[in-house]
């Protein structure tokens, strides 16, 4: 993603993407030497918390947090990509409070240390990172870890840990078919890779059945107590409330802060992991964790900063990096039931990188978005050409522009609204890279 300014943490990581190549290579073998040679610390965390998924996997990860420190837990977290600045990738915990992103003299010297262990052998940067994520959480006494897997489950990198207190499967969809395979048994196979044998495993919701089918019999293979939701725990909204259930009861408690139908689905599979993972969150935590989450560059409102005032006044902007088929579904729902409640034309400002299904992506907003702009993605390689990408959106039956950055559509729309009264909703997406760019120009980076 974007790096706002050139940190100590980010010359370092910068000198490693100079020597290693990019992108993913997915194998287990280099990260287990490198981490032997620094002395196994993945086997020195807390409880871990491990989390795959297509979608929604960033959004249990949050909810969890939450859930854990509103208990008084301290929690480290490890997510990626990140949005802005590469110490998103490290929370470290603090007990009985909320954790803070790593400090940048401790990532630098985590990343410098790290790379002298690699002694310049054959490796990406990716696995140098997630090597660095164990360091740090192994340095840093914490009550609980919680740690996202990067791509597919089996070959990340992350998997490494051999008793994780809680294996988590999030929905599962088409994406990264080159790495992962072209049907949704074949990426299911890859994340179900992250179960360990006769460690708890919580199943998300899974639209599709042969996912959900493939993963209950490689948790029943393993021995693996395992949790499926809409079988052994289950969420739904009644009276502008959500119910949850499980083997332990019934508790009626506040929607979640972060919006979205699915993410009742995805704040369910929280709670069932907390509990899976041998927590016990009274339901006061549960309750402020799910009304205190945040989850940056997903379906976030942008209410001030400086791409915002070049939009019309009282516009509605969103930023949402979702970027496959299913989670445009997603994102297009949120959007119809924002029509439903507040109606406003929608725009689309949207960019994308070429390992996607634009099309796909695309379709899900039919009937529902007016018009589409496209933008490229700054300083991506792989990013797809605005003019391209605009073609897309046509095929998808869109009116599209392409333009040359998101504040030119921004200008663009402002425009169109000029001595009108009505005011327009905005969604920027597509790209977590361009949620990152979005973020970091208009000063409101992750904090």
């Amino acid at each position: 993603m974007t790096t706002a300014h050139v940190s100590e943490a980010g010359q370092e990581i910068d000198k490693l993407l100079a020597l290693h190549p990019k992108g993913f290579d997915l194998s287990l073998d280099r990260i287990t030497r490198l981490l032997e040679v620094l002395g196994n610390p993945q086997d020195k965390l807390p409880p871990v918390i491990h989390v795959a998924g297509t979608n929604g996997k960033g959004s249990v990860t949050a909810f969890s947090r939450a859930i854990l420190e509103a208990a008084g837990l301290s929690v480290h977290v490890h997510t990626s990509p990140h949005l802005v600045n590469w110490h998103e990738r490290y929370r470290i915990g603090k007990k009985g409070g909320r954790g803070a992103l790593v400090n940048d003299t401790v990532l630098a010297d985590a990343v410098r240390r790290v790379a002298a262990a690699n002694g310049g052998q054959k490796i990406t940067v990716f696995e140098i990172l997630t090597a660095v994520t164990f360091v740090l959480f192994a340095e840093h006494p914490a009550d609980v870890a919680i740690i996202e897997v990067g791509l597919g489950g089996r070959f990340d990198a992350t998997n490494v840990i051999k008793a994780p207190a809680v294996s988590v499967i999030m929905p599962i969809s088409l994406d990264h078919q080159a790495y992962l395979g072209d049907r949704v048994e074949l990426i299911a196979a890859e994340k179900a890779g992250i179960m360990k044998r006769g460690c708890p495993v919580v199943i998300g919701h899974q639209e599709e059945d042969a996912a959900r089918d493939l993963l209950v019999a490689t948790a029943g293979r393993l021995r693996c107590p395992v949790s499926v939701y809409g079988q052994d725990f289950m969420a739904h909204e009644e009276y502008g409330r959500l119910i949850y259930q499980d083997e332990v009861g019934l508790a009626d408690l506040p929607l979640p802060r972060l919006p979205g139908r699915h993410q009742h689905a995805n704040a369910a599979a929280a709670i069932r992991a907390c509990r899976a993972a041998g927590f016990d969150p009274t339901e006061e935590a549960i309750e402020t964790g799910l009304t205190t989450v945040e989850w940056p560059g997903r379906l976030q409102r942008l209410t001030e900063g400086k791409l915002v005032s070049m939009a019309p006044k009282r516009a509605e902007i969103w930023v949402d990096g979702g970027h496959n088929p299913g989670a445009g579904q997603v994102i297009a729902e949120t959007m119809a039931n924002l029509e439903e409640r507040d109606p406003r034309p929608l725009f689309l400002i949207i960019g994308m990188i070429n390992t996607k299904d634009p099309v796909g992506y695309f379709k899900a907003f039919r009937g529902l978005a007016e018009q589409v702009f496209t933008v490229p993605i700054r300083g991506s390689d792989a990013g797809i050409d605005a003019v391209a990408l605009a073609g897309d959106a046509g095929e998808a039956g869109f009116e599209a522009t392409p333009l040359e950055t998101v504040a030119q559509a921004l200008a663009t729309i402002s425009e169109l609204f000029s001595g009108d009264p009505a005011s327009p909703r905005i969604l920027i997406g597509g790209s977590l890279y361009l949620v990152g760019d979005v973020l970091a120009d208009n000063g409101t980076p992750p904090r």
